[in-house]
Formats: C-alpha cells, structure tokens, sequence
C-alpha cells in the first residue's frame, strides 16, 4: 500500500474541492448555504469564502496534510470549513462536539492537529488547555478576518484521491477512540452510490442539518455541494422536533439524516403534518436499529419518503441502502423480513458474510468496495486486524437472504447504540472500576422506547457498601470522566455477574437478564 501511494497520482481533479468550485461556477447565484430561512451565501460567495479561508490556514503554518480540527455544534460555517481543509490540501478532523474535555484531548493529541476551528462554547476551554495552537472560534473576529482575506487560493490543491480527507474518530473496544482514515476518493464513492443508490439530487434541492455535521450529516454535505443544493442549518444548531418540521415546510424538495431516535421524536411530537409533506423528498435513516414497528409507525406519518441506509466510520455511510420505493413496497406487501432488513449492497460494494455456505447463515458482515475506509491512523495492528484478508471486518453479526437483503441480528463487538451515538461499553466500564467499592462491572444495552438502546450498568459492590451512595457516586465519575450520553441510565447491583467456566462475563445473557426483568439481581 505504501508503495502503491509512493507512486500516486497527483492532480487538482481528485481533490473533494474542486467540485465545490465547479458549483460556484456553475451555478453562482444559488443558494448554497441557509440558517434557518435564511440564505446566508450563494455558491459563489460559498467558493469566495472558502478558497480565502483555506489560504488563511496555510499562513497559520498549516502544510499540505496537516489536521485540523472542527469542534462545534451545527453551525453555517462547518461546510465552507470542511471545503476550505480539501482546498488547501489539509485533513478535517470533525470531532463530536459532546466529547469530554479528557476525551478531546485524546483527539487532538492522537490526530497531530495543528488547528482548531470551534463555536464559541468550546473555544475558551480550548484556548486554555491547547497551548500555542490556533484556536479560531466561528465567527468570531479572527474567522471573519481568515473568510475574506484578500489573498486567495484561487485552486483546490492537487491530490491524489488516497490522500487522507475527513479523520473520522469512533470509540474503540479498549476504551481509546481509533481514527478512520477517510480518503478523496472514499468520500467521491459515497457520494456516488448516494445519488445512484440512495436518493437522486437536483440544483436547488435542500439538505437540513439536524443531525450532527460531525458525523453522517457532515458525510452527506459531499454529494448535495456536488449537485447545488443548499445546505440548512437549524438555529438551534441541532435537533429540535417542531423546528425541523418548519424547515421542512419552508424549504421545497428537502431532504435530510436521522437516527431512529430521531424519527420516533419526530413522529410522536407531532408538527411533521400534510404542509411540512407537501414538497418533501426523503428522510434518511441510519446509525442504529430501526425495530419494524418504529417504522410502520414512521412510515404512517411520512409516508413513501423514508429510505434506509446501513454503513461504518470505516465505511461513511455505504455499506446497503432500501431507497424509498423499495421500503414503500415491502410496507405494501406486509414483508416483515424485508423491512427487518437494513437494503441491499450500494454501488461499488462487495458484501460477504464470515463462514456462510447458504443464504440466511449467520457470520461477520464483511465488505469490500471504493468507500472502505484506507486504515486506522497510526494504528497499524488495529488496521491489519479490521482489514484482514481485503475485507473491512465489521464486528456486526448478520446474514443475506437470496435476493442479496442484509438482516442485522447482533453487535459482536457489545456495542451499544443510544440515540444514534456509538458508546463501547468498556469505556464506561473502566470509569465504573475506579470506584473503590466497584468490585466488578459490566455494560450492556437495554431497549429503550425513545433512544433505541440505553445504558445499563450491572455492579457487584464491595461488601458493606451501601448501592444508593456507590450509584451516586459512580454517576458523579462518569460525569467527570466521559461524555454525558455515554453515563449509565440505570444501575444494576448484582450479587454476581453470570460468567463462563473461563471466567468471562456473559454478556448476551446479562443482556437478555437486563432486558427481561427490570428487578434481576443476577442471581
């Protein structure tokens, strides 16, 4: 790989970029950027901003494949940010503005940022804890300055398209996150199978931005500055049921992501009525379990404009995909399997599942295609192990029916998934062992009616200790320790954790435990 990189082609054509400025040229006068009702820029003034912005972080000392880090909640600035990192040749590291400071750390120490682009909430704790390091809150006075600096870099710098784009950091099993090496070229492929697979998309269309721009609603920002749409920002700068049900009505053939959580707050919130439908294109969900039920329930509010897509951060957003006619159809028919399922392969992806002979056998889903990701930064043992043999190994249990369907049945790796968050269970566990009268513990996911999953900790106290104080304070050294929506929603103590005769937890069945009787004490 090092070798087939040494010997890359380079050129201004696979930079990410450059199709920003071909909009900006194409169509000067759309609109490119919106909060709330509000155009703030059209394309052109989106490609002026950005190509300044990019030339005010390379005089700020950023080369060519230096990081910079975007820590912010939604704002209008993350688009013409995100541009202006592949403009100048650099790598976006957008981080999950719900991060620890302990766990930002980590990020940015890991990733080698050398920038910071943040809102106003996490700029002066960052400019406090970062040293010499560039921290330039959005909008601020020096942001301003950088977005119209007279001197331009009038072209998208060339790259080849294995060349690192979008550093996307996911928790790993031991408690440290891994950052996924997003290419040019990665990211071109998913916005290709996006429009071939997903949903098509036309100049003036809009993608609103409920969801986190960090993660899969950042991804999906590629393929709308592709065509010309505008990108929507909430001026909440994020989820807000009644808001996004505005937007849907003020803004015509409007698309955007959500996790379940989101659709069922959504759909039990009320205001997504027949006005906010009326131009509607498509609600696109992913990033945890949809239960059939959840969806027959969506699917009576919004109707044939919910579409499904399956993916990883080691493959953005573009593993399968049930495109709206496809879900409207099996809904038709009563196919319970197949709205069980989560789509068939995108386009360009290899699907495969571990040990399978027959279709409906269970194994590893593994994949293979253009989208996967290129490696774990700095982390070649974790790489060689998740891309074994030439296949992303995804850690998620499922199997393919005949026609090529891909059903979900487990997460091999105990991940639990909480309002579309990923959370690891050992990061919390660990936090938990700190506690001096913590003598075991363990993490599992319970099904929660409005998040998905939510997290349960199961605790073997120490002798003597008193479960009121010991879950008071464990719940005090979460807050401290890790982001808020990873802290345990309920606390278990247990006389013992059920364990094999090797003496490993047994997670399925404290799962099962956990999930059928809310007074198990694991006896």
């Amino acid at each position: 790989a090092a070798a087939a990189r040494g010997a890359r082609a380079v050129n201004a054509g696979a930079n990410l970029a450059t199709a920003l400025a071909a909009a900006a040229a194409r169509w000067p006068d759309a609109p490119a950027v919106a909060l709330g009702t509000d155009v703030l820029h059209d394309y052109a003034t989106l490609g002026a901003r950005t190509a300044a912005l990019a030339a005010s972080l390379r005089r700020a000392g950023c080369a060519p494949g230096a990081r910079v880090a975007l820590v912010s909640r939604n704002t209008p600035g993350y688009v013409e940010a995100l541009y202006a990192c592949w403009w100048a040749g650099l790598v976006a590291v957008p981080v999950n503005a719900k991060l620890h400071p302990g766990e930002l750390a980590f990020v940015l120490a890991d990733s080698g940022a050398q920038c910071v682009l943040a809102d106003d909430a996490w700029a002066s704790t960052l400019r406090a804890t970062t040293g010499a390091m560039p921290v330039v809150a959005f909008d601020d006075a020096d942001y301003r300055a950088w977005t119209r600096s007279a001197a331009l870099a009038a072209a998208p710098h060339p790259v080849s398209g294995d060349d690192a784009a979008w550093l996307f950091y996911t928790s790993g099993t031991t408690g440290r996150p891994k950052g996924v090496t997003i290419t040019h070229a990665n990211l071109a492929a998913m916005s290709g199978a996006f429009v071939a697979d997903v949903e098509p998309i036309a100049p003036g269309d809009a993608l609103l931005h409920p969801a986190p721009m960090s993660h899969g609603s950042g991804l999906y920002i590629v393929p709308h500055v592709a065509h010309g749409a505008v990108n929507v920002v909430p001026e909440s700068g994020g989820f807000e049921a009644r808001e996004v049900a505005a937007l849907m009505r003020y803004w015509p053939r409007a698309l955007f992501f959500a996790a379940p959580t989101m659709v069922k707050r959504l759909v039990r919130e009320g205001g997504v009525d027949a006005a906010a439908l009326c131009t509607f294109r498509a609600l696109v969900f992913g990033g945890g379990p949809m239960y059939v039920a959840d969806l027959r329930e969506a699917y009576a509010v919004f109707g044939p404009r919910l579409a499904q897509i399956y993916g990883q951060g080691e493959s953005p957003m573009t593993i399968t995909a049930m495109d709206r006619a496809t879900l409207a159809t099996a809904i038709a028919a009563g196919d319970e399997s197949r709205l069980a399922s989560v789509g068939r392969a995108q386009r360009g992806i290899t699907l495969a599942i571990a040990g399978a002979d027959a279709p409906g056998a269970l194994g590893e889903v593994l994949v293979r295609g253009p989208t996967v990701m290129r490696g774990y930064w700095n982390n070649p043992a974790a790489t060689a192990a998740t891309l074994a043999d030439g296949w992303l190994h995804t850690g998620d249990i499922g199997c393919l029916d005949a026609d090529g369907y891909l059903t979900l049945k487990d997460r091999s790796k105990d991940l639990v998934i909480s309002g579309g968050s990923n959370i690891y269970p050992r990061e919390v566990e660990e936090v938990l062992l700190r506690h001096p009268d913590v003598a075991e513990a363990a993490v599992v996911g319970r099904r929660h009616p409005e998040w998905g999953e939510e997290v349960v900790a199961c605790i073997v106290a120490r002798t003597g200790a008193d479960p009121a104080r010991v879950e008071h304070e464990c719940d005090a050294l979460c807050l401290a320790s890790i982001a808020r929506f990873k802290r345990p929603r309920a606390y278990v103590f247990v006389a013992a954790l059920p364990k094999n005769n090797a003496g490993k937890v047994l997670k399925t069945a404290l799962r099962a435990a956990v999930g059928s009787d809310p007074d198990f004490r694991g006896n």
